[in-house]
């Protein structure tokens, strides 16, 4: 499996057969080496959204273009559709998604959600995300919380968890999530994007080695084989 970090939030996930894009925010994107066009080239399959805010629902439009189905909550996945997305599929916390590629199970998240037209955007999630024969955690925009830890009883070969603090939680907190969640890997994401998301990915790593967890620090443009 190949993740591409896109930069802020943005990943793509390749397996070979398939390509899957999670919170595409690229026009805009200060950080983001990829153009919407070169990323619409790659035939994606499946577009997820872990909630509305436009760092992360981005270009999701642009994406998810005829038979690219985009997955997220319900709020998210019928203001989709009602924005002329013909494959949205709305689902919910605790609810899987099955696709040809794998799955997507929806997760609590701590944080807000709601479109830049201010329109409610539903709850914010993470993802348990089945993938290329690995367990992959997203975070999304997240508070540490404890019920992390049924999350990581799901056993979760990596995780990508926010580090910039300010919005979310930084790079210390994100180290103790690791305690709760327990992957074999994990890549610091939600930082160095805009001003006050300062959290240290270096911080991070240090407190992953700690904990004998791989932090993979990919830098916007960057291939991780995985």
């Amino acid at each position: 499996m190949k993740i591409t970090f896109i930069g802020h939030s943005a990943f793509i996930l390749q397996d070979g057969g398939h390509t899957v894009v999670i919170d595409p925010f690229i026009a805009g994107n200060p950080v983001a080496k990829h153009s919407v066009e070169q990323v619409q080239a790659m035939n994606v399959s499946s577009v997820l959204i872990s909630h509305a805010h436009g760092d992360h629902w981005g270009n999701a439009l642009d994406l998810a273009q005829g038979d690219t189905t985009l997955i997220a909550t319900a709020e998210i996945g019928g203001y989709a559709g009602s924005k002329g997305v013909t494959n949205a599929i709305g689902a919910n916390i605790g609810g899987t998604v099955k696709q040809p590629w794998g799955s997507v199970y929806f997760t609590p998240a701590w944080h807000s959600s709601s479109f830049p037209d201010g329109t409610y955007g539903g709850m914010p999630t993470g993802m348990v995300i089945e993938f290329g024969g690995k367990r992959l955690y997203f975070a999304g925009d997240t508070a540490l919380f404890g019920d992390m830890q049924l999350i990581g009883d799901r056993g979760l070969d990596l995780a990508f968890l926010p580090i910039g603090d300010h919005y979310t939680m930084g790079p210390q907190e994100a180290g103790r999530a690791l305690d709760l969640l327990r992957p074999k890997d994990a890549v610091p994401m939600h930082y160095g994007t805009f001003p006050g998301l300062d959290g240290d990915p270096q911080v991070f790593a240090a407190e992953a080695r700690k904990r004998g967890v791989t932090a993979h620090l990919i830098q916007p443009g960057e291939t991780l084989d995985y």
